[in-house]
């Protein structure tokens, strides 16, 4: 099964077509177990597997396959937990759609002025990518339908229930679920996501979950230093001295520390952004833009902008601050090393810390390289 390529899914030709342009070489291990299913089957489904993996690729061709053009209405609904994941589903499935004829797709979400989205609901639209919040908005002003609905997706399910959802998506799968499948995708599976599962999917719903092998891409180095916290700043600059010419996204805990972050390397001349909570939403889009187009070269941001940062080619990712939890882990060092590039993840962690370092290679199965 190693050897499959996309061609070997039964893709359609106008599906494959766009893959070849987006530069997708060969299918992921979720790719290769989920495209087939979804696109054949009629049922619900539960995928666990962490961001990077190939997930909306994954739920996003079986959907336009089973999208039909002469119906202009909703056939398939996404839900994500942000806005920034949102945009970042909306523009792979936008770009999976290039050679289809007549089937489109827009996103809602909060943030963006809600008249400018009921306005793009008034043209055909037969994939929707929302975030629930908004969603029940929407639904609320009865502006739109989701009678036609076919398939509900849920990405990233235990985020959405982390940043307090839980009842906005009960309410909406309420709405859907008896009349259309559900294919839920999530890194975990907590107990409040297994009650939802057995509220509002079939007992007999196929399960795929990718083993923590195959989590983590292989072309990431891991790599951590120690040192004392009032040292950082000095030996991150030490790094970037060693990556002439590459990008790369700095990551902290919270808003403050990547504030400080910035604020110490914009004083060297270094052409950097920054995103996190306190900065308004075009503010944030914007430095994204910017980091995109290359009129920035780095970026320091929190965990909530690790899922909206989909940027290709992007060198290595610095954890000026261990994350939380694992998950975040694995969500910040997935934007480097995408389509077959390497990348570099490096932590920089205060000798207390090794042991989560050595959590985080157990949990994973990875290794750390420790550099000195």
């Amino acid at each position: 099964m190693s050897n499959l390529t996309f061609k070997d899914l039964d893709i359609p030709d106008y599906i494959l077509k766009a893959i070849n342009e987006i530069g997708y070489l060969n299918p992921t291990e979720i790719q290769k177990q989920v495209i087939p299913y979804l696109s054949e089957m009629n049922s619900d489904f539960v995928g666990q597997a962490q961001t990077g993996t190939g997930k909306t690729a994954a739920f996003a061709i079986p959907i336009i396959k089973k999208s039909d053009s002469k119906i202009a209405s909703i056939q398939s609904l996404i839900l994500a937990p942000t806005r920034e994941l949102c945009q970042q589903i909306q523009k792979e499935v936008f770009k999976l759609t290039k050679y289809t004829t007549g089937i489109f797709s827009t996103a809602v979400f909060g943030g963006e002025k809600i008249e400018i989205q009921i306005s793009k609901l008034s043209k055909p639209t037969q994939i929707l990518v929302a975030t629930p919040g908004r969603l029940i908005d929407l639904l609320e002003r009865n502006v739109i339908s989701l009678d036609s609905v076919k398939t509900v997706v849920l990405d990233e399910a235990d985020e959405m229930l982390k940043l307090g959802f839980q009842k906005d998506v009960e309410k909406i799968l309420k709405k859907t679920h008896l009349n259309s499948f559900t294919w839920l995708f999530s890194a975990t599976i907590p107990n409040s996501l297994e009650l939802i599962i057995s509220n509002y999917l079939s007992k007999d719903a196929k399960r795929v979950q990718i083993s923590n092998q195959n989590i983590v891409n292989k072309d990431i180095e891991h790599q951590f230093f120690i040192c004392q916290p009032k040292m950082k700043i000095e030996y991150l600059q030490m790094f970037l001295k060693t990556q002439p010419k590459k990008n790369g996204v700095f990551f902290t805990r919270t808003k403050a520390s990547a504030q400080f972050v910035f604020d110490k390397l914009s004083k060297n001349n270094l052409n950097i952004g920054v995103i996190h909570g306190d900065l308004n939403q075009s503010d944030r889009e914007k430095m994204i833009r910017m980091f995109k187009k290359g009129s920035l070269q780095y970026l320091v941001a929190t965990d909530i902008a690790a899922r909206g940062i989909d940027i290709k080619g992007l060198s290595f990712v610095v954890h000026y601050e261990l994350p939380d939890d694992i998950e975040n882990y694995t969500h910040r060092s997935g934007r480097t090393g995408r389509a077959g590039n390497k990348g570099i993840s490096i932590s920089f962690i205060e000798k207390s810390e090794i042991k989560r370092i050595f959590k985080i290679e157990s949990t994973l199965n990875i290794k750390f390289n420790q550099i000195k």
